[in-house]
């Protein structure tokens, strides 16, 4: 082996390797999300006109929005196009009965809500199992969209009994911005001890997208949860569907701890 040729094996292995193209078009179609450029829920331009605009091929093109895909930056939807999904983050801990305003408070966001609804009814077999009531029983249902700095980020109906809070509907009626939590503290005298919640994802139907400014199968995160006072009673059920790219979710795991001595 010549010299030369030695000098050549030893440069290329000190060089750096170059990120790939792809990864660059990433980074320049995120910028102008981040920007707001790109709105959320803006579609993209055209694939051939994209990358031309970009200076790139379709196919870079495609890895670097199948890398923006994976990260739930963007939605594509067949036959429609590619949709902007990143919304604003707010990070929550699994292991506080934080509610929905908090939330939003505590990453600095301003809460608010859109369309709310004080809708009585009968409790249906599920709303009654889970509110320690008889089915038919009357009951009032909160239905609100959930905003952050302005954006929709929460679609939420929240189930109680009218018996609870009889002679308060008009406040309720009034919750802009407040929490229920809040409500039952200085209103109703009643604390909200604990509540036990299922959590698991799925797609929007057309009725949750329209209400959510979403494209219908947009990622949500659905939460049920109970809520129970200090005395152990269920004072409310709640039903809550989250952008799935709105929300962080964080929980303290314990544990095993120690296993063998």
């Amino acid at each position: 082996m010549s010299d030369k040729y030695r000098c050549v094996r030893q440069v290329a292995r000190v060089l750096p390797r170059k990120p790939p193209l792809s990864s660059s078009v990433r980074e320049t179609i995120g910028a102008r999300i981040s920007s707001g450029e790109l709105a959320a829920g803006s579609r993209l331009p055209p694939e051939p006109e994209l990358a031309g605009e970009i200076g790139v091929s379709r196919a870079t093109l495609r890895e670097a929005l199948r890398a923006l895909e994976d990260e739930g930056v963007l939605t594509r939807v067949r036959g429609a196009g590619t949709f902007v999904t990143r919304r604003v983050e707010v990070r929550n801990s699994l292991d506080v009965n934080f509610g929905v305003t908090d939330a939003i408070r505590s990453g600095g966001l301003r809460p608010g809500s859109e369309g709310v609804r004080v809708v009585e009814a009968e409790a249906s077999p599920e709303e009654a199992r889970r509110m320690a009531v008889t089915p038919g029983d009357a009951v009032v249902a909160v239905e609100r969209v959930r905003t952050a700095n302005g954006r929709p980020v929460v679609y939420s109906r929240d189930v109680m009994s009218v018996e609870l809070v009889s002679g308060h509907l008009e406040v309720l009626g009034g919750l802009e911005s407040g929490s229920l939590y809040e409500f039952f503290e200085r209103e109703l005298g009643v604390t909200v001890h604990h509540g036990v919640a299922v959590l698991r994802p799925l797609k929007a139907d057309r009725a949750l997208a329209n209400r959510l400014r979403i494209i219908p199968g947009a990622l949500l995160l659905h939460v049920r949860q109970v809520d129970y006072d200090e005395f152990g009673r269920p004072i409310l059920y709640s039903h809550e569907y989250h952008l799935a790219d709105a929300f962080e979710f964080s929980v303290v795991r314990r544990g095993p701890g120690r296993r063998f001595t």
